[in-house]
C-alpha cells in the first residue's frame, strides 16, 4: 500500500475504511511524493531527505550539510524548505476554505486536500458530496500540484544571482 499513495493512486484499498493512523501514513507519503525525476506528485522525496539531512546536521552541530562525502548547498537547502512550507501553507489554507463550505470531516476533507495537490488519486469518497465551491478548489489543487512544483523550483533557480554586496549578519533568538 506505500507505493499507492505516492504514485497513480490505485485504489488497492478502501480509503474511507482505514482507520485514523492509516489514513494519516498515508497522508504522509502521499505528500512526500514520490522521486524527483518522476512524474509523482507530492514536494518529493530528494527535498523530503534534504529536510532531513539538514536537521541531523543541526542536531549535531555541523556547519555544513554533508551526504555521501558531498556537500548540500545552502540554496537546495532554501529550495526544500520552501518547497515544503508552501505545500503545507497549501494545504492548510486548501483546508481552511473546505471546511467553511463544507460540513465534513476534517480528516476527510484533508485528506482530499493532499491527495488533489500531490495529484495521487485518492479519495476518501466524499468528492460527489462536495459543493461546486469545494470541488473547484480540489481542481485548483491538482492544477498547482501539476504545475506548481516544477513552475516554482524554476523561479527559484532562475532568479539566484550574485550581490555585489552582503549584509551585515544578525542572529535571531531561535526556538
Amino acid at each position: 500500500h506505500s507505493v499507492t499513495p505516492r504514485t497513480a493512486g490505485f485504489n488497492s484499498v478502501d480509503i474511507a475504511s482505514l482507520r485514523e493512523p492509516s489514513r494519516l501514513l498515508t497522508e504522509v507519503l502521499m505528500f512526500i511524493g514520490g522521486g524527483s525525476a518522476s512524474t509523482a506528485g507530492g514536494i518529493k522525496v530528494t527535498t523530503f531527505a534534504v529536510l532531513g539531512w539538514v536537521m541531523w546536521a543541526e542536531a549535531r552541530g555541523d556547519p555544513d550539510v554533508v551526504v555521501f562525502e558531498r556537500r548540500i548547498p545552502e540554496t537546495a537547502q532554501r529550495q526544500a524548505l520552501t518547497v515544503a512550507l508552501l505545500a503545507i501553507g497549501v494545504v492548510i489554507s486548501a483546508t481552511m476554505l473546505l471546511l467553511a463550505t463544507s460540513a465534513l470531516p476534517r480528516a476527510d476533507l484533508m485528506f482530499e486536500v493532499i491527495s488533489a495537490l500531490a495529484t495521487v488519486g485518492l479519495s476518501a469518497n466524499i468528492t460527489p458530496l462536495l459543493s461546486v465551491t469545494s470541488q473547484l478548489v480540489i481542481i485548483v489543487l491538482m492544477i498547482i500540484g501539476r504545475v506548481g512544483p516544477i513552475t516554482l523550483f524554476a523561479a527559484l533557480v532562475l532568479r539566484e544571482h550574485d550581490r555585489l554586496y552582503r549584509h551585515p549578519e544578525e542572529r535571531p533568538i531561535i526556538g
